[in-house]
């Protein structure tokens, strides 16, 4: 097991990644601080995972509630349902919150410890290699709207994270596909030589090699946690993390939540991202070519969907929450393995990114 820890001052936790690790109750129950607990899930998870940490688990008292799986149910109605359990439980501000799931799960459950009697602590056990790697590491929490993804939330930090690689074998190819963009993510944003270990392994990760994809969790996590600790509530380079995620939320909203998974519209996202780079002049096209030769070795979209309209990418990249009084800004690469936030956009190479890559 390995164990990193994401600086925050008081607010500080570990992150724990080994394999097997849900049956260790002595990495999460020094973090349940009252006698209260609440497991918050989905319809796949609990039959697999449900009633195993229940049984490792010290509370005297454990609600759970498991949620309809899927993008689609990431919103303010589901929420309530949580929010309906901890009330009807009579569950109090020493109760503590788990996340057993993956981003979604994740990130309502992290909103809503921060929401009940104005905060509650909660622990990540994600699910999924995307939440391993992303959303249950650095504190955003929150819902979409049918206007905007993630646009209702929170930023409000775990106790921990506990990252059980071993939960990662009955994941679907896709869904190990779609957490993959993330970790290339990090070897593009801030670390060229991960990169490269990436275009190495990428095979190994696809057929879920325990040892690979511990390295690979370990590496983006490391990169992840130490963004985190120097911009907590993205005020600066904490955005860099959202490389594609403005196309990408676009391509989410416009094609209805959970028809593209996240990471398989972050993935194109990144292309478009990349493509505008190398127009800007920053990125050459054989650096352009190598990404994407390496999201397609991962089995992910590479190509917005051809329905979409310039126009209905500018609309819907206008709500978002990188845009400033009314400017946007995006995430692109000034080389590989270093990104920027710039609004300093050029409508017309834009417009080309937009032909380019439909």
């Amino acid at each position: 097991m390995e164990t990193l820890s994401v600086a925050l001052g008081e607010r500080s936790y570990p992150i724990f990644i080994g394999t097997d690790l849900l049956s260790q109750a002595h990495l999460y129950n020094p973090h349940i601080h009252g006698k209260q607990v609440c497991i918050v899930t989905n319809e796949t998870i609990a039959p697999i995972y449900l009633e195993r940490l229940k049984s490792n688990l010290s509370a005297s008292h454990i609600s759970s509630v498991i949620l309809a799986d899927g993008e689609a149910h990431k919103n303010l109605t589901t929420l309530n349902e949580i929010f309906t359990t901890l009330l009807s439980e009579k569950h109090n501000r020493t109760t503590t919150l788990i996340a057993l799931g993956g981003g979604v799960v994740g990130d309502m459950t992290g909103f809503a410890a921060a929401c009940y009697q104005r905060g509650v602590n909660f622990i990540q056990i994600p699910t999924t290699l995307l939440s391993m790697v992303d959303s249950s590491v650095g504190g955003k929490t929150g819902v979409n709207h049918a206007l905007g993804k993630n646009m209702i939330g929170a930023f409000y930090q775990p106790q921990a994270v506990i990252a059980d690689i071993s939960l990662l074998k009955t994941l679907p190819p896709r869904e190990i596909s779609a957490g993959l963009a993330e970790v290339i993510k990090y070897g593009l944003i801030s670390d060229a030589e991960f990169f490269v270990w990436l275009e190495q392994n990428i095979e190994l990760l696809i057929q879920g090699n325990e040892a690979a994809l511990t390295y690979a969790v370990l590496r983006s996590c490391q990169n992840k946690a130490d963004i985190v600790a120097q911009d907590e509530h993205e005020g600066g380079i904490r955005a860099i993390l959202n490389l594609g995620h403005t196309f990408g939320h676009a391509i989410e909203t416009a094609q209805g939540y959970g028809n593209w998974l996240h990471g398989e519209a972050v993935a194109a996202g990144m292309v478009m991202a990349t493509d505008l780079s190398m127009r800007r002049g920053d990125i050459s096209s054989e650096e352009l070519k190598r990404i994407v030769d390496l999201l397609e070795r991962a089995n992910l979209p590479t190509k917005a969907p051809a329905d979409m309209t310039p126009e209905q990418f500018v609309d819907l990249m206008g709500v978002d929450k990188k845009v400033l009084d009314g400017r946007l800004r995006l995430v692109l690469l000034e080389s590989l393995g270093r990104a920027i936030v710039t609004s300093d956009i050029d409508t017309k190479l834009l417009m080309e990114t937009f032909a380019a890559c439909r």
